[in-house]
């Protein structure tokens, strides 16, 4: 089984329930990855139509199986395209113990413990070519097995990308304190939202209302 690994985005969806979501690139178009594999365009074709067609996708696996797990799944995939970047996924992590270790690796801080993607499948179409004095393998065409997520990215440049976590009831009472509210107000906005607060100048609204899209977006991202 040949492996390819790519980008990474991770975040948590606030509208399913607080479900452990993440998307990013199993693949990336035209960059050489350390094994002098190549993935043009449509090399994923077939497996996108067949997965959508019969229901049978990609397996989500950690380190292609390699790890404590073995080939216990972690989670599942819920979409999958091509663009014009590569091959772009969209997943669902398991609430069982190593999917949520799968999910606080790849959100910790101040960096990811866990940040790579990297696809399990049998080539079925390519050929071979020289580029800079080195023989490379394009794929045009695979059966694709499985998506893990990895440690060690065979292609040094795919990391996570971003990470985003649903707003907490301290985060968000942070964010309303920074914005300018008092801690009684932020705490009656949570409880009861905005009507409960004094009239206030348009103007001081507007600038308040700002400052907390900023602040939420700096706790959240």
């Amino acid at each position: 089984m040949d492996r390819l690994h790519c980008t990474l985005e991770l975040k948590t969806a606030s509208n399913d329930g607080g479900a452990m979501t993440f998307a990013g690139y199993g693949s990336v178009f035209g960059n050489v990855d350390l094994g002098g594999d190549v993935v043009v365009p449509g090399a994923f074709a077939k497996a996108i139509e067949s997965a959508t067609g019969n229901g049978i996708w990609p397996s989500m696996l950690m380190q292609h199986g390699f790890d404590a797990g073995g080939d216990t799944p972690v989670g599942i995939y819920t979409a999958m395209k091509e663009d014009a970047v590569g091959l772009w996924l969209e997943g669902k992590l398991a609430p069982t113990p190593r999917g949520q270790e799968a999910y606080q690796l790849m959100k910790m801080e101040p960096r990811p413990a866990i940040s790579g993607l990297s696809i399990g499948y049998l080539p079925k179409s390519w050929e071979h070519q020289d580029k800079d004095g080195k023989r490379i393998r394009l794929l045009k065409s695979v059966d694709l097995l499985e998506v893990s997520l990895v440690t060690f990215p065979m292609n040094t440049q795919a990391r996570v990308t971003h990470v985003k976590s649903d707003l907490t009831i301290r985060a968000a009472e942070r964010a309303l304190r920074d914005a300018g509210f008092s801690a009684k107000e932020a705490k009656s906005i949570l409880a009861h939202g905005f009507h409960t607060l004094p009239p206030r100048d348009a103007e001081d609204t507007g600038e308040l209302l700002a400052q907390l899209k900023r602040n939420i977006h700096t706790l959240t991202h």
